[in-house]
Protein backbone atom coordinates (compact mmCIF):
# COMPACT_ATOMS: atom_id res chain seq x y z
CA UNK A 1 0.00 0.00 0.00
CA UNK A 2 1.61 3.22 -0.91
CA UNK A 3 -0.40 4.61 2.69
CA UNK A 4 3.01 3.59 4.03
CA UNK A 5 5.30 5.29 1.90
CA UNK A 6 4.45 8.70 4.16
CA UNK A 7 7.77 8.34 5.90
CA UNK A 8 9.53 11.63 5.62
CA UNK A 9 9.42 11.44 1.26
CA UNK A 10 8.39 14.66 -0.36
CA UNK A 11 5.35 15.63 -0.54
CA UNK A 12 4.40 12.82 0.85
CA UNK A 13 0.71 12.57 2.20
CA UNK A 14 0.36 9.92 5.02
CA UNK A 15 -2.99 8.54 6.77
CA UNK A 16 -4.74 9.20 10.20
CA UNK A 17 -7.81 7.66 10.41
CA UNK A 18 -10.98 10.00 10.79
CA UNK A 19 -13.60 9.38 14.06
CA UNK A 20 -17.04 8.05 13.67
CA UNK A 21 -20.08 9.57 13.97
CA UNK A 22 -21.87 12.24 11.58
CA UNK A 23 -20.45 15.33 10.14
CA UNK A 24 -23.08 18.19 9.18
CA UNK A 25 -22.44 19.28 5.53
CA UNK A 26 -20.95 22.59 4.98
CA UNK A 27 -21.43 25.09 1.53
CA UNK A 28 -18.93 25.11 -0.92
CA UNK A 29 -15.46 25.43 0.00
CA UNK A 30 -13.38 28.74 -1.75
CA UNK A 31 -10.22 27.34 -3.53
CA UNK A 32 -9.61 30.94 -5.04
CA UNK A 33 -5.81 31.67 -4.65
CA UNK A 34 -4.33 33.93 -1.66
CA UNK A 35 -1.60 36.48 -1.51
CA UNK A 36 1.61 35.97 0.03
CA UNK A 37 1.28 39.52 1.57
CA UNK A 38 -1.08 38.43 4.00
CA UNK A 39 1.73 36.62 5.53
CA UNK A 40 5.07 37.63 4.45
CA UNK A 41 5.78 41.50 5.12
CA UNK A 42 8.15 41.25 1.61
CA UNK A 43 9.87 39.11 -0.98
CA UNK A 44 13.08 39.72 -2.37
CA UNK A 45 15.55 37.94 -5.39
CA UNK A 46 18.34 37.57 -3.63
CA UNK A 47 21.43 37.10 -6.07
CA UNK A 48 24.36 34.45 -5.22
CA UNK A 49 27.10 34.92 -8.49
CA UNK A 50 28.78 32.39 -6.87
CA UNK A 51 26.21 29.66 -8.09
CA UNK A 52 24.94 32.38 -10.76
CA UNK A 53 21.09 32.05 -9.11
CA UNK A 54 18.73 34.38 -7.92
CA UNK A 55 16.54 32.86 -4.44
CA UNK A 56 13.15 34.22 -4.09
CA UNK A 57 12.96 34.55 -0.16
CA UNK A 58 10.11 35.75 1.50
CA UNK A 59 10.49 37.75 4.77
CA UNK A 60 8.97 38.96 8.02
CA UNK A 61 9.44 40.13 11.28
CA UNK A 62 12.59 42.69 9.62
CA UNK A 63 10.59 46.12 11.02
CA UNK A 64 12.99 48.99 10.23
CA UNK A 65 14.08 50.82 13.52
CA UNK A 66 13.42 47.59 15.62
CA UNK A 67 16.53 47.90 18.24
CA UNK A 68 15.49 44.43 19.55
CA UNK A 69 17.86 41.79 18.70
CA UNK A 70 15.72 39.09 17.37
CA UNK A 71 16.97 35.17 16.52
CA UNK A 72 16.51 34.50 12.69
CA UNK A 73 14.04 31.70 11.58
CA UNK A 74 14.98 30.33 8.27
CA UNK A 75 12.13 27.98 6.87
CA UNK A 76 13.29 25.02 4.23
CA UNK A 77 10.54 23.64 2.22
CA UNK A 78 9.89 19.85 1.26
CA UNK A 79 10.46 18.68 -2.28
CA UNK A 80 7.94 20.06 -4.40
CA UNK A 81 6.88 22.52 -2.09
CA UNK A 82 7.61 26.06 -1.97
CA UNK A 83 8.52 28.68 0.63
CA UNK A 84 4.75 29.65 0.76
CA UNK A 85 4.19 26.12 2.09
CA UNK A 86 4.81 28.03 5.81
CA UNK A 87 2.84 31.32 5.23
CA UNK A 88 0.28 29.85 7.94
CA UNK A 89 2.94 28.91 10.29
CA UNK A 90 5.08 32.11 9.90
CA UNK A 91 1.41 34.07 11.01
CA UNK A 92 0.80 32.00 13.80
CA UNK A 93 4.81 32.32 15.20
CA UNK A 94 4.68 35.67 15.06
CA UNK A 95 1.53 35.53 17.35
CA UNK A 96 4.39 33.93 19.81
CA UNK A 97 7.87 35.19 19.64
CA UNK A 98 9.70 38.09 18.31
CA UNK A 99 11.45 36.35 15.60
CA UNK A 100 12.61 37.46 12.00
CA UNK A 101 11.88 35.16 9.69
CA UNK A 102 13.23 33.85 6.06
CA UNK A 103 11.44 31.77 4.09
CA UNK A 104 13.17 30.18 0.67
CA UNK A 105 12.35 28.74 -2.64
CA UNK A 106 15.15 26.18 -2.44
CA UNK A 107 16.96 25.80 -5.88
CA UNK A 108 14.37 24.06 -8.75
CA UNK A 109 11.14 25.51 -6.82
CA UNK A 110 8.83 28.44 -6.40
CA UNK A 111 10.19 31.32 -7.84
CA UNK A 112 13.81 31.23 -7.64
CA UNK A 113 16.10 30.89 -10.64
CA UNK A 114 19.66 29.03 -11.34
CA UNK A 115 22.00 28.36 -13.89
CA UNK A 116 21.00 24.34 -13.45
CA UNK A 117 17.80 23.73 -11.66
CA UNK A 118 17.85 20.06 -12.25
CA UNK A 119 21.01 19.94 -9.47
CA UNK A 120 19.11 18.72 -6.64
CA UNK A 121 22.01 17.09 -4.98
CA UNK A 122 22.17 17.26 -1.00
CA UNK A 123 25.68 19.31 -1.16
CA UNK A 124 24.62 21.57 -3.77
CA UNK A 125 21.12 22.94 -1.88
CA UNK A 126 22.56 22.82 1.60
CA UNK A 127 25.54 25.37 0.07
CA UNK A 128 23.02 27.64 -1.91
CA UNK A 129 21.29 28.13 1.65
CA UNK A 130 24.21 28.75 3.63
CA UNK A 131 25.01 31.62 1.03
CA UNK A 132 21.57 32.84 0.92
CA UNK A 133 21.93 32.86 4.62
CA UNK A 134 25.27 34.41 4.58
CA UNK A 135 23.79 37.73 2.53
CA UNK A 136 20.92 38.07 4.83
CA UNK A 137 23.45 37.97 8.51
CA UNK A 138 24.85 41.13 8.90
CA UNK A 139 25.58 39.97 12.53
CA UNK A 140 28.13 36.67 13.42
CA UNK A 141 26.26 37.26 16.67
CA UNK A 142 22.77 36.36 15.36
CA UNK A 143 21.29 33.68 16.61
CA UNK A 144 19.91 31.19 13.93
CA UNK A 145 17.20 28.57 13.83
CA UNK A 146 17.45 26.35 10.88
CA UNK A 147 13.43 24.87 9.88
CA UNK A 148 13.21 21.97 7.52
CA UNK A 149 10.42 19.47 6.81
CA UNK A 150 11.30 16.68 4.36
CA UNK A 151 13.73 17.09 2.10
CA UNK A 152 14.07 20.73 3.36
CA UNK A 153 14.64 19.21 7.08
CA UNK A 154 17.94 17.25 5.43
CA UNK A 155 18.98 20.64 4.14
CA UNK A 156 19.04 21.79 7.20
CA UNK A 157 20.78 19.41 9.05
CA UNK A 158 23.68 19.47 6.16
CA UNK A 159 23.94 23.60 6.46
CA UNK A 160 23.82 23.32 10.57
CA UNK A 161 27.61 22.15 9.71
CA UNK A 162 28.41 24.69 7.28
CA UNK A 163 27.32 27.48 8.69
CA UNK A 164 29.12 26.90 11.93
CA UNK A 165 32.05 26.71 9.36
CA UNK A 166 31.13 30.11 7.95
CA UNK A 167 30.87 31.40 11.75
CA UNK A 168 27.11 31.54 11.89
CA UNK A 169 25.57 30.56 14.96
CA UNK A 170 23.69 27.98 14.57
CA UNK A 171 21.36 28.07 17.60
CA UNK A 172 18.75 25.48 17.28
CA UNK A 173 17.68 22.81 14.49
CA UNK A 174 13.85 22.06 14.21
CA UNK A 175 13.94 18.80 11.52
CA UNK A 176 9.85 17.99 10.32
CA UNK A 177 8.69 14.41 9.12
CA UNK A 178 11.79 12.94 7.74
CA UNK A 179 13.99 10.48 8.91
CA UNK A 180 16.54 8.31 7.53
CA UNK A 181 15.67 4.52 7.96
CA UNK A 182 11.66 4.89 6.90
CA UNK A 183 12.47 7.71 4.03
CA UNK A 184 14.88 5.19 2.38
CA UNK A 185 12.70 1.83 2.59
CA UNK A 186 9.95 4.27 1.15
CA UNK A 187 12.08 5.13 -1.97
CA UNK A 188 11.39 2.04 -3.73
CA UNK A 189 7.51 2.97 -4.32
CA UNK A 190 8.23 6.62 -4.52
CA UNK A 191 8.23 7.14 -8.76
CA UNK A 192 4.59 4.82 -8.57
CA UNK A 193 3.54 7.19 -6.31
CA UNK A 194 4.75 10.46 -8.48
CA UNK A 195 3.27 8.98 -11.41
CA UNK A 196 0.21 8.84 -10.03
CA UNK A 197 -0.41 12.83 -9.58
CA UNK A 198 -1.97 14.74 -11.93
CA UNK A 199 -0.13 15.63 -14.67
CA UNK A 200 -1.85 19.05 -15.24
CA UNK A 201 -4.41 21.02 -13.62
CA UNK A 202 -6.77 23.26 -15.95
CA UNK A 203 -6.66 26.19 -13.11
CA UNK A 204 -4.91 27.36 -9.69
CA UNK A 205 -8.63 26.94 -8.15
CA UNK A 206 -8.59 22.77 -9.56
CA UNK A 207 -5.24 22.40 -8.08
CA UNK A 208 -6.07 23.76 -5.06
CA UNK A 209 -8.70 21.77 -4.34
CA UNK A 210 -7.07 19.01 -5.51
CA UNK A 211 -4.07 19.40 -2.84
CA UNK A 212 -7.08 19.47 -0.64
CA UNK A 213 -9.06 16.48 -1.51
CA UNK A 214 -5.65 14.32 -1.85
CA UNK A 215 -4.45 14.92 1.46
CA UNK A 216 -1.20 16.91 0.46
CA UNK A 217 -2.34 20.06 2.10
CA UNK A 218 -5.01 19.43 5.21
CA UNK A 219 -5.23 23.03 5.60
CA UNK A 220 -7.21 24.72 2.91
CA UNK A 221 -6.07 27.94 4.13
CA UNK A 222 -2.66 26.94 3.76
CA UNK A 223 -3.14 25.54 0.34
CA UNK A 224 -4.39 28.37 -1.16
CA UNK A 225 -1.46 30.95 -0.63
CA UNK A 226 0.71 27.76 -1.37
CA UNK A 227 0.09 25.63 -4.02
CA UNK A 228 0.25 27.87 -6.65
CA UNK A 229 3.73 28.37 -6.01
CA UNK A 230 4.41 24.96 -6.79
CA UNK A 231 3.03 25.20 -10.43
CA UNK A 232 4.01 26.68 -13.76
CA UNK A 233 1.38 27.75 -16.84
CA UNK A 234 1.94 25.80 -20.09
CA UNK A 235 -0.17 27.31 -22.81
CA UNK A 236 -2.34 24.89 -24.80
CA UNK A 237 -4.33 24.45 -27.82
CA UNK A 238 -8.30 25.57 -27.83
CA UNK A 239 -9.05 21.52 -28.62
CA UNK A 240 -7.80 21.03 -25.19
CA UNK A 241 -9.48 23.66 -23.27
CA UNK A 242 -12.46 21.76 -21.79
CA UNK A 243 -10.68 19.70 -19.06
CA UNK A 244 -12.24 18.05 -15.64
CA UNK A 245 -10.32 17.97 -12.29
CA UNK A 246 -7.96 14.97 -12.31
CA UNK A 247 -9.37 12.06 -10.83
CA UNK A 248 -8.35 11.79 -6.91
CA UNK A 249 -8.12 8.82 -6.54
CA UNK A 250 -5.58 8.08 -9.39
CA UNK A 251 -3.21 4.76 -9.67
CA UNK A 252 -0.93 4.44 -7.39
CA UNK A 253 -2.33 6.61 -4.29
CA UNK A 254 -5.47 4.71 -3.57
CA UNK A 255 -5.23 5.12 0.12
CA UNK A 256 -5.10 9.10 -0.33
CA UNK A 257 -9.18 9.66 -0.14
CA UNK A 258 -8.80 7.26 2.95
CA UNK A 259 -7.67 10.38 4.63
CA UNK A 260 -9.91 13.08 3.60
CA UNK A 261 -12.14 14.86 6.22
CA UNK A 262 -15.52 13.53 6.73
CA UNK A 263 -16.98 16.33 5.56
CA UNK A 264 -15.87 15.85 2.48
CA UNK A 265 -16.96 12.10 2.92
CA UNK A 266 -20.16 12.55 3.85
CA UNK A 267 -20.60 15.79 0.75
CA UNK A 268 -19.38 12.85 -1.67
CA UNK A 269 -22.27 10.43 -0.60
CA UNK A 270 -25.03 12.99 -0.50
CA UNK A 271 -23.84 14.30 -3.64
CA UNK A 272 -23.57 11.07 -5.23
CA UNK A 273 -27.52 9.81 -3.73
CA UNK A 274 -29.06 13.16 -5.39
CA UNK A 275 -27.10 12.06 -8.46
CA UNK A 276 -29.48 8.66 -8.92
CA UNK A 277 -32.34 10.37 -8.05
CA UNK A 278 -32.55 13.23 -10.55
CA UNK A 279 -31.41 10.66 -13.19
CA UNK A 280 -34.81 9.07 -13.82
CA UNK A 281 -36.21 12.70 -14.72
CA UNK A 282 -35.80 15.11 -17.48
CA UNK A 283 -37.38 18.05 -15.03
CA UNK A 284 -34.38 17.78 -12.52
CA UNK A 285 -31.40 18.33 -15.02
CA UNK A 286 -30.27 21.04 -13.86
CA UNK A 287 -29.74 20.10 -10.42
CA UNK A 288 -28.28 16.65 -11.44
CA UNK A 289 -25.86 18.60 -13.20
CA UNK A 290 -25.08 20.76 -10.18
CA UNK A 291 -24.46 17.55 -8.21
CA UNK A 292 -22.32 15.90 -10.90
CA UNK A 293 -20.16 19.39 -10.45
CA UNK A 294 -19.63 18.62 -7.18
CA UNK A 295 -18.80 15.25 -7.23
CA UNK A 296 -16.36 14.84 -9.82
CA UNK A 297 -15.82 18.44 -9.76
CA UNK A 298 -15.19 19.11 -13.43
CA UNK A 299 -14.84 21.89 -14.69
CA UNK A 300 -14.31 24.46 -18.29
CA UNK A 301 -11.98 26.85 -19.14
CA UNK A 302 -12.17 29.70 -21.39
CA UNK A 303 -8.30 30.21 -21.00
CA UNK A 304 -5.46 28.20 -23.38
CA UNK A 305 -4.01 28.11 -19.78
CA UNK A 306 -3.09 24.96 -18.24
CA UNK A 307 -1.07 24.13 -14.76
CA UNK A 308 1.64 21.64 -14.64
CA UNK A 309 4.11 20.96 -11.18
CA UNK A 310 7.18 23.93 -11.12
CA UNK A 311 9.48 20.14 -10.30
CA UNK A 312 9.36 17.00 -12.15
CA UNK A 313 10.69 15.00 -8.89
CA UNK A 314 10.55 11.80 -10.62
CA UNK A 315 13.69 13.05 -12.68
CA UNK A 316 15.26 13.69 -8.94
CA UNK A 317 15.62 10.11 -8.66
CA UNK A 318 19.31 9.88 -8.68
CA UNK A 319 19.55 12.23 -5.66
CA UNK A 320 17.31 10.60 -3.21
CA UNK A 321 19.47 8.43 -1.61
CA UNK A 322 22.16 11.26 -1.05
CA UNK A 323 19.29 13.57 0.56
CA UNK A 324 18.68 10.70 3.60
CA UNK A 325 21.60 9.03 3.81
CA UNK A 326 23.30 9.65 7.06
CA UNK A 327 20.68 11.55 8.26
CA UNK A 328 20.26 10.61 11.17
CA UNK A 329 24.26 10.67 12.47
CA UNK A 330 24.65 13.64 11.21
CA UNK A 331 21.21 15.07 13.13
CA UNK A 332 22.49 13.76 16.41
CA UNK A 333 26.11 15.07 15.73
CA UNK A 334 24.94 18.46 14.56
CA UNK A 335 26.56 21.76 16.30
CA UNK A 336 23.30 22.69 17.65
CA UNK A 337 23.04 23.11 21.10
CA UNK A 338 19.25 22.63 20.51
CA UNK A 339 17.29 20.00 18.45
CA UNK A 340 14.02 19.12 17.53
CA UNK A 341 12.27 16.53 15.75
CA UNK A 342 8.50 16.47 15.16
CA UNK A 343 6.79 13.86 13.58
CA UNK A 344 3.31 13.02 12.32
CA UNK A 345 3.67 9.73 13.97
CA UNK A 346 5.61 7.34 16.02
CA UNK A 347 6.48 4.75 13.81
CA UNK A 348 8.54 7.19 11.64
CA UNK A 349 11.51 6.83 14.73
CA UNK A 350 14.63 4.75 13.30
CA UNK A 351 16.73 2.72 15.54
CA UNK A 352 19.70 5.45 15.52
CA UNK A 353 17.06 8.14 16.86
CA UNK A 354 15.33 5.85 18.91
CA UNK A 355 18.98 5.73 20.86
CA UNK A 356 19.57 9.08 20.53
CA UNK A 357 16.53 10.37 21.77
CA UNK A 358 16.13 7.94 24.80
CA UNK A 359 19.86 9.26 25.65
CA UNK A 360 18.44 12.91 25.64
CA UNK A 361 20.16 14.15 22.81
CA UNK A 362 17.38 16.03 21.39
CA UNK A 363 13.86 16.45 22.06
CA UNK A 364 10.92 14.87 20.12
CA UNK A 365 7.73 16.12 19.58
CA UNK A 366 4.34 13.73 17.67
CA UNK A 367 1.57 15.76 16.71
CA UNK A 368 -1.52 14.12 15.68
CA UNK A 369 -4.12 14.53 13.45
CA UNK A 370 -2.11 15.84 10.26
CA UNK A 371 -0.32 14.53 7.18
CA UNK A 372 2.87 14.65 5.90
CA UNK A 373 2.92 18.51 5.69
CA UNK A 374 2.62 18.85 9.35
CA UNK A 375 3.72 23.02 9.77
CA UNK A 376 1.02 23.58 7.48
CA UNK A 377 -1.98 21.17 8.24
CA UNK A 378 -1.89 22.24 12.22
CA UNK A 379 0.78 25.37 12.35
CA UNK A 380 -0.68 26.33 16.02
CA UNK A 381 0.86 22.90 17.41
CA UNK A 382 4.13 23.50 15.44
CA UNK A 383 4.24 26.62 16.54
CA UNK A 384 4.29 26.26 20.39
CA UNK A 385 6.88 23.10 19.98
CA UNK A 386 9.22 25.51 18.07
CA UNK A 387 10.02 27.86 21.82
CA UNK A 388 11.71 24.41 22.74
CA UNK A 389 15.14 25.74 20.68
CA UNK A 390 14.38 29.42 20.56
Amino acid sequence: MIRNLGSGLPPMFPSHGSGGGHTARRGPKDYTPLSWKDYFDSCQDIEVPEVEAKFRVYLSGFEDGDQQEKPLLVLLHGGGYSGLSWSTFVKSIHELVHVKVVAIDIRGHGSTETANDDDLSIETLAHDVGLVIQKLVVDDETRIVLMGHSMGGAIAVRCSVLCKEVSCYIAGLVVIDVVEGTALEALQGMQCFLRGRPKEFPSLENAIEWSVRSGQTKNLESARVSMPSQLTPVSTSPSQQSHSLPNTNPIGIDSINEDEDEDEETDQQSNSSQVKDTSSTTSRTTTSRTTTSRTTTSRTTTSNITYKFRVDLTKSENYWRGWFEGLSDQFLSSPSPAKLLLLAGIDRLDRPLTIGQMQGKFQMHVLTECGHAVHEDVPDKVCPCHDMVM
